[in-house]
């Protein structure tokens, strides 16, 4: 009886969380904002620390985010990642292999060693600071995707510079976080750090991906081809099988999972079968995509944050934003050679989202990060969310207007 009740908690929140996404959505589309913003923000608004607190049935609350619900949010990722592999081939990958190995390297880097001074300078120990600082590593480009694919945008330089330094980035943030932990929980903490352990762990997070995008790419063209699956609706089967088990073997060796459907995405976008997998994606998108961002939003809990919460949540925001805008902004501006477009890439890594709640998580479990350190973490999490599509949507309206007066001066000055 109680795993069937669990079971109508469950769907009762799914149907809750994207009908608010979507009406959201519709509201944000009218007022000409990100939609994006408008799923996080349902999600903030009927979850169980909102509205949904005020819903009670039987003595429980009518929403609740149980585990079930965070793994529908956790497949929603797996499946805009996916969408974005498709949208880059392996070669365009390759070919903006340096500048996305630069500017990923950067943006963990940058942060992760202004956040550790920054944080120690206000007096949070060494270990702390060090997970606070990892937090900020961390770059979720779900959203930048969806915004850069309602622009039409998922194309330009700047946005296959985002992928890739995102990629990049995620890899070396998981190598970090668990470089991080495993000291988290090593008995002299800090102290017991060998350098040589932290570099054998990231080559090792390395060599697991370029494995991974390496059989991928030999591998799955030959087994997801027209020629070998005739039945209705086998190729799209199969692709979803393939996607969802690489994030599995990449969850497995400690990568994001996010990971491995990048790789599968990439391995399909040459493929004969590209254009019915993505025309089937992006149908599935339609769901997962509003269910993920309504499910990060539903997860802040605001309920806690006092004075001393708020001041500490600024630093660590402002340090979240510069951070990323010099660290990835700045070399992006260099490879690309124009300083608008390196700005976007700047903009369009700084949402942190899941991987820094994850962080946080880790934090809270392993008893070394306070329930206000937490709380700060998410707030940094939920602000980055909330600011970059914006920023990204004003940077794409104000490249619109000055193609727009420059086409009305070009018309001007051609004779009659």
């Amino acid at each position: 009886m109680a795993a069937e009740a669990h079971f109508i908690q469950t769907i009762i929140g799914v149907g809750i969380l994207l009908f608010a996404a979507k009406l959201m959505a519709e509201l944000f589309l009218r007022l000409k904002l990100p939609i994006v913003l408008g799923e996080l923000l349902a999600g903030m608004i009927v979850g169980p620390f909102a509205l949904g607190g005020f819903f009670v049935v039987d003595g429980k609350q009518l929403l609740q985010i149980n585990d079930e619900i965070k793994i529908l949010g956790e497949m929603g990722a797996i499946v805009i990642l996916f969408m974005a592999g498709l949208e880059m081939t392996p070669k365009e990958f390759l070919k903006g292999g340096k500048a996305s190995f630069t500017v990923g390297s950067l943006g963990v880097i940058v942060p992760f060693f202004a956040g550790l001074v920054v944080f120690q300078m206000f007096g949070f120990d060494a270990l702390q600071s060090m997970l606070i600082a990892t937090a900020l590593t961390a770059t979720s480009i779900a959203i930048s995707i969806q915004v850069l694919s309602e622009f039409g945008k998922i194309k330009t330089p700047e946005a296959r510079l985002i992928i890739g330094a995102a990629v990049v980035d995620d890899i070396l943030a998981i190598a970090v976080l668990s470089v991080v932990s495993s000291i988290a929980g090593a008995e002299g903490g800090v102290d017991s750090i060998e350098i040589s352990e932290v570099v054998i762990t990231i080559l090792q997070v390395l060599g697991f991906f370029a494995i991974m995008l390496i059989v991928a790419v030999v591998v799955i063209p030959r087994i997801i081809t027209p020629r070998l699956w005739k039945a209705k609706g086998s190729v799209e089967g199969i692709a979803t099988a393939s996607f969802f088990g690489a994030a599995a073997l990449a969850g497995s060796i400690g990568l994001s999972p996010i990971v491995g459907a990048f790789a599968i995405g990439m391995a399909l976008s040459t493929t004969k079968v590209f254009e019915k997998v993505e025309n089937y994606i992006g149908k599935i998108g339609l769901i997962f995509a509003p269910l993920f961002f309504a499910i990060i939003g539903a997860q802040v809990d605001l309920r806690a944050v006092d004075l001393n919460i708020l001041m500490v949540s600024s630093v660590v925001i402002a340090v979240a934003v510069a951070t990323k805008l010099l660290g990835c902004g700045l070399p992006a501006m260099f490879f690309l050679k124009s300083k608008a477009q390196g700005m976007r890439v700047g903009i369009g890594m700084i949402s942190r989202g899941e991987v820094g709640l994850i962080v946080a998580g880790v934090g809270v479990t392993a008893g070394i990060l306070t329930s206000e350190v937490y709380s700060t973490i998410v707030i940094m999490v939920a602000v980055t969310t909330i600011i970059t599509p914006i920023w990204l949507k004003m940077e794409y309206r104000k490249e619109q207007k000055n193609q727009g007066s420059s086409t009305e001066q070009s018309i001007e000055q051609k004779p009659e």
